[in-house]
């Protein structure tokens, strides 16, 4: 049984209680309010953005919203935790229910894609933590308290799922529905979205065994590593006829597995408490909007409700229905960020366009010098105006494959000279005249007389290999059916 918590960064300017800016590496110490130092006298402004980006996402899982939550203290003490608590919803969070519905793939594509949900216990708002920075060499922890009060959302999952596989699927469609939402930037690797899991394992219709946690995993891929070492681990101790241990730990990416960090002997007691300075959170919708004293800054659920895109569950079966593309071809696209506004946009930009064409390109030739250059698809130096061209090109058989090719490598290099003006200068263009064409297969049989007499004694598919060499002769430019039906015509006299 595998259950997780997910914390995810709420893409607000400020933080969730002060107007000190949120940004990734900034200076140490350069984003604090008195408020995140937690100096006397200072009292939290709780962020709209913060609970308007709470509401959406809890539409979008389906949640139950509670119209009425409230802010606690949850007391532990820690260097980068300036206050002595975290301010957080324990008893009455922002919304509860709901499910993250999710498809898994074989990347192989030998067996169907698995359908699988998730439900989901509960979403709350809450204050980051600063950061410690340990100085091994120095023996001293340096903190940085610019993470200080930033707002998270933790949204905690019933223990649904079963391996690393489900969990690493679940977290990817998680990260995919806050980014297109865009109450969570999603990178894991700037700490936007940790995941801890909670595994346990246990015989068949026996009770859960004793859980372990793997603390503040940042990345998909580890979390289907760590999932799936603790899973083993805990089998592995019980066979041995071993107990597990109420633990706390950590997951080594070096090394693939999972480290102690600290004992749970026991239920840590947070001394929750009402938090004083914060009134409950109460949130409105249309059916209380000529009846309530809506007081300045309200929150109104319904029309966050109209707000709500098109999740990526729904992209993946639009498109599969309307261009008829398989569903992992789809996940591939929605996978990008960007990358099915961009599909969409070559193909509303001419209707006439094939749609099969445009994705096949879009997802070989585009797509590897995409990730080689690791930039966003919308900082892509090919914009959908010049790979819409450089398809047209191909279709109406201007240039070849390989010359397209050529030319996608130039344009993520950074040649901005027009298509055209390159295909001519380097003379890439087709070659379809049958004059031309005559005289380079005639060149070719005159050349290969030991292939021309096999083709002649019945070995029909040797001529092939003479179109091989009318290729190599035009470096790929000639038109191919144009090509091999002049040789097997010649072939043939």
């Amino acid at each position: 049984m595998v259950g997780l918590e997910i914390h995810a960064q709420i893409a607000s300017n400020t933080k969730l209680f002060s107007a000190s800016e949120v940004q990734f590496m900034a200076p140490p110490n350069s984003l604090v309010s008195f408020f995140d130092a937690s100096l006397p006298g200072t009292l939290p402004v709780l962020n709209k953005r913060c609970v308007e980006d709470g509401v959406l996402t809890a539409l979008a899982l389906s949640c139950k919203i509670n119209r009425k939550s409230v802010f606690d203290r949850k007391h532990y003490f820690y260097a980068d935790l300036p206050a002595g608590y975290q301010i957080t919803q324990q008893r009455l969070p922002l919304a509860v229910g709901g499910r993250v519905d999710f498809t898994i793939f074989d990347e192989r594509r030998k067996r169907p894609a698995v359908h699988r949900s998730v439900r989901i216990k509960q979403i709350q708002l809450e204050q980051d933590s600063g950061k410690s920075l340990h100085d091994e060499e120095n023996q001293e922890t340096l903190v940085d308290l610019n993470r200080a009060g930033v707002g998270l959302m933790e949204l905690v999952t019933e223990p649904d799922l079963t391996d690393g596989t489900d969990s690493a699927a679940m977290v990817r469609e998680l990260q995919l529905l806050l980014q297109t939402l865009g109450t969570c930037s999603g990178k894991m690797d700037e700490g936007a979205l940790r995941v801890d899991a909670n595994v346990s394992v246990s015989r068949p219709g026996q009770n859960p065994g004793v859980r372990s946690e793997v603390k503040n995993i940042n990345s998909v891929r580890f979390v289907k590593q760590a999932v799936d070492f603790e899973i083993k681990r805990h089998i592995d101790l019980l066979e041995r006829g071993e107990k597990i241990q109420y633990e706390t730990r950590s997951f080594d990416n070096m090394l693939g597995i999972t480290v102690p960090m600290r004992d749970k002997e026991g239920q840590i007691d947070y001394r929750f408490m009402a938090e004083p300075n914060l009134p409950p959170l109460v949130l409105y919708d249309d059916s209380n909007i000529h009846t309530a004293l809506w007081p300045e800054g309200a929150v109104n659920i319904d029309v966050l409700r109209k707000r709500l895109p098109e999740l990526p569950r729904d992209t993946r079966q639009r498109m599969a229905n309307q261009y008829g593309m398989s569903l992992d071809v789809a996940n591939t696209l929605v996978n990008e960020p960007g990358l099915v506004d961009f599909f969409e946009s070559v193909l509303a930009a001419n209707p006439r366009r094939d749609a099969k064409k445009v994705l096949n390109w879009l997802t070989t030739e585009f797509l590897k010098h995409h990730n080689l250059t690791n930039l966003a698809v919308s900082q892509s130096p090919m914009t959908p105006a010049i790979f819409g061209e450089l398809i047209d090109l191909m279709t109406e058989g201007k240039i070849s494959a390989a010359t397209s090719k050529k030319l996608t490598a130039m344009v993520f290099e950074g040649d901005t000279q027009p298509l055209t003006e390159i295909i001519e200068k380097n003379q890439w263009g087709q070659i379809k005249d049958q004059t031309i064409i005559e005289q380079l297969c005639q060149r070719v049989i005159e050349e290969n007389k030991e292939t021309v007499q096999e083709y002649r004694r019945g070995n029909k598919k040797v001529v092939n290999r003479l179109m091989g060499e009318v290729q190599r002769e035009t470096k790929g430019r000639v038109e191919p059916q144009i090509a091999i039906a002049t040789l097997r015509k010649m072939l043939e006299r």
